[in-house]
């Protein structure tokens, strides 16, 4: 098939799973399980309200998010002829369709590929409605605009990277992969000064722009995290734990819940430990490097987290189909087993929900397989990104470092 067949193929299975995705979330079709656009009609349009009157909200504990999150809880405002949840959803949708053309555009170019654009085509309406329902699709957009930017423009790396960080945390670890030197530098400095207008401007308009912290640190272990699989197993054997509805998540209570909640932070610590060990081990910098090492790190903190909502999927998911945008990349295998970790999200939540909660055969088996996926999709990004870029790390010449000119001559960058 040629390119422009392929990439018209692509284009039209885009269409028409968004198309679904889009009479799910409008409730043409109802998926079984819970109603995941309640998020928007209720929990967003409320935040909106709160932050028209000028406050962000101080008294919502499931207000979780850096300040910048304002921006997209008020976005439906773009869209004035549609009602609030409508909006939201046709948002998400031209987000999505950023994502897509900033993906075709970067694999047009020499030493790249379509991959990546086929990787989010397939594994966006995987997660169902919920992908529509959240705001964490915008971020990736965010993430992914970030990264093949970077290729050419580091500044504009390190102020995306910025505003996605205040946007949802995660888009910090964007710069983790950034090449020694000149490349680091400018991204950095860019995402510190980016990063410090941003937070003072929020902080200054609006009262409250960092209550988000409290919450954060308050939150404990959701049933659908790693460490949670502890207690679907423990409650086989009589754990007198319960599940309870805390800070918007469903959430195990009782005895060990903060024991285990602990060991989680302290995985996450570990994860960061290992980062800044590659970080400084680190000599071979390829021009997927950025991306391979933003996919592992993402891979990381996504695992050992606390909380693992159905919507983080799409985290990785962006981020790995930046890494298949170049054919250097290694990171092939790891984003596959995203894809089914995503598809198998989607049986547990909403469709399998229930069993979720209530630990069954069922339930734990889902959990399982998805975080276990996670898992080894985790150790082998990592094992790749260490063998990658680390003299010594294996047998045979290591990839040439590449120059910035040959960097600009390879591949793709956003537009």
């Amino acid at each position: 098939m040629s390119d422009r067949g392929g990439r018209g193929l692509c284009l039209a299975v885009w269409g028409l799973t968004r198309a679904v995705l889009l009479l799910c979330v409008f409730k043409v079709f109802t998926v079984p399980g819970p109603d995941v656009t309640s998020d928007v009609s209720v929990i967003y349009q409320g935040w909106y309200q709160v932050l028209r009157a000028g406050s962000y909200p101080l008294d919502d504990v499931t207000w979780q998010y850096p300040p910048a999150a304002a921006l997209a809880v008020l976005s439906p405002d773009l869209l004035p002829f549609l009602e609030y949840a409508s909006a939201f959803f046709v948002l998400v949708l031209l987000c999505d369709a950023l994502v897509l053309g900033l993906l075709l555009y970067a694999g047009s170019r020499p030493a790249t590929r379509d991959a990546g654009a086929w990787l989010w085509v397939v594994g966006v309406p995987l997660l169902g409605p919920t992908v529509y329902a959240r705001y964490d699709l915008m971020v990736t957009a965010v993430a992914v605009a970030a990264l093949l930017a970077g290729v050419r423009r580091p500044r504009v790396l390190g102020a995306l990277a910025a505003f996605g960080t205040l946007l949802k945390v995660w888009p910090v670890l964007l710069l983790v992969g950034t090449a020694r030197g000149r490349d680091t530098r400018r991204s950095w400095s860019a995402a510190a000064v980016t990063a410090a207008v941003l937070a003072l401007a929020a902080a200054v308009v609006l009262p409250g722009a960092f209550a988000f912290l409290t919450f954060q640190r308050d939150r404990g272990l959701e049933i659908e995290s790693l460490g949670a699989l502890v207690f679907h197993v423990a409650r086989q054997f009589g754990w007198e734990g319960r599940v309870e509805l805390r800070y918007g998540s469903m959430e195990f209570a009782g005895p060990h819940v903060a024991l285990v909640s602990t060991l989680a932070l302290a995985l996450s610590v570990l994860a960061f430990g290992w980062l800044l060990v590659w970080r400084l081990r680190a000599r071979t910098f390829a021009v997927h490097t950025p991306a391979d090492a933003a996919f592992t790190a993402v891979l990381l903190f996504t695992v050992t987290s606390r909380v693992i909502s159905p919507q983080y999927m799409v985290w990785p998911l962006g981020v790995g189909a930046v890494c298949l945008v170049f054919r250097g990349s290694r990171m092939a295998l790891p984003s596959v087993l995203v894809l089914v970790a995503t598809a198998v999200t989607l049986l547990e939540f909403p469709l399998g929900f229930a069993h979720v909660v209530a630990s069954d055969a069922e339930g734990v088996t889902l959990m399982a397989v998805r975080n276990g996926l996670l898992v080894a999709a985790t150790l082998i990004a990592g094992r790749r990104l260490w063998r990658d870029t680390v003299p010594g790390a294996r047998r045979g010449c290591a990839a040439p470092q590449l120059s910035r000119a040959a960097r600009a001559d390879t591949p793709a960058s956003a537009p």
